[in-house]
């Protein structure tokens, strides 16, 4: 008779033998076998697109709900041509560029302003300067700008600048050292060369304290009171060029009394023979207004040419008390 335990191991190594068997020709690790199929469920997405994996492939989405660009509008690569900014043309008018002239007064010595111009548009271009009656020619640099000390006529001084195409700047300045200077202006328009001369305490001429073209004084010494000086305006090469000189005493300051005479000389030219200029003058003395008066120079034959008029009594002297 068989015992129970040699019939339990003769069962336990029949079903060993047996599922050997089965994985021998059934099992996965068989070369060729398909691999089984596997369900996962409940996976957690964490890229960038999660939620995206259930959408329907045909899901229409809402223009709505896009975000908006800063401008509310969505541009093509290819865009309109009518949305593309347009560059300047050589006509258009460039950024920090302009063509109005502009004109700044600055008081300087000698109660004189210092002028600057800049016409970036008007090169090499004449320009007249007005100021209380004084009116002149001047020339542009080649650049538009102008740079010109002008004397003051009075203390609140307005001065123009202004173009032949009616285009023009102005300036003002406070000038509060003019009460202090005697001024006396000579201006004309054309060839003529006139000429101003101070004798100051009645000198010779060509001696020390003639005061003239040819020797102008100094803002120096007018600053120390010791004596006057000269400015020539205007642009003598430009035709038909209105012109001035300009000669200034410090009368408030001066370090001496006496007497200054003043004159007015032309030379007789070729240009100038048998010919009228029309001048003026306009005298500023005591801290006054100006005082204006016209002048008719009947210039004599051309034989004449090399010699000089000489108007002495066209202006009155200058009384100078010392301070």
């Amino acid at each position: 008779m068989i015992s129970p335990k040699t019939l339990g191991l003769a069962g336990g190594t029949l079903f060993c033998a047996l599922g050997i068997g089965f994985v021998m020709q059934y099992g996965f690790l068989r070369a060729g076998a398909p691999a089984p199929q596997v369900e996962v469920t409940d996976i957690q997405d964490t890229s960038a697109a999660t939620g995206l994996r259930d959408l329907p492939k045909a899901m229409p989405i809402d223009s709505a709900a896009l975000p908006q660009l800063p401008y509310g509008m969505v541009r093509l690569a290819a865009a309109d041509s009518s949305t593309i900014p347009t560059m300047p043309t050589e006509s258009a008018p460039v950024a920090g560029f302009g063509c109005d002239p502009e004109l700044s007064a600055t008081p300087i010595a000698g109660a004189l302003v210092r002028l600057k111009l800049t016409a970036p548009c008007h090169a090499s271009e004449r320009v007249s300067l007005h100021h209380s009656g004084l009116m002149i020619t001047e020339t542009t640099q080649p650049d538009g700008s102008l740079v010109l000390d002008f004397p003051a006529l009075t203390e609140g001084a307005v001065f123009i600048a202004s173009f032949s195409d009616d285009s023009g700047a102005v300036a003002q300045a406070t000038v509060s050292s003019l009460a202090f200077y005697d001024r006396i202006v000579l201006q004309w328009q054309g060839e003529g060369d006139l000429e101003l001369h101070a004798r100051e305490w009645e000198a010779d001429y060509f001696s020390e304290g003639h005061v003239w073209t040819g020797a102008a004084g100094t803002l120096e010494a007018a600053a120390r009171g010791e004596s006057g000086f000269l400015l020539n305006l205007g642009d003598d090469e430009a035709p038909e060029a209105r012109r001035a000189q300009v000669y200034s005493f410090p009368a408030g300051t001066a370090a001496r009394g006496g007497l200054i005479d003043v004159s007015v000389e032309a030379a007789v030219t070729e240009a100038t023979c048998e010919t009228d200029i029309s001048a003026q003058t306009l005298e500023l003395r005591d801290g006054g207004a100006p005082t204006v008066r016209d002048i008719d120079l009947a210039f004599p034959g051309c034989d004449s040419v090399g010699d000089y008029l000489v108007l002495n009594n066209l202006i009155a002297d200058l009384k100078i008390a010392a301070r």
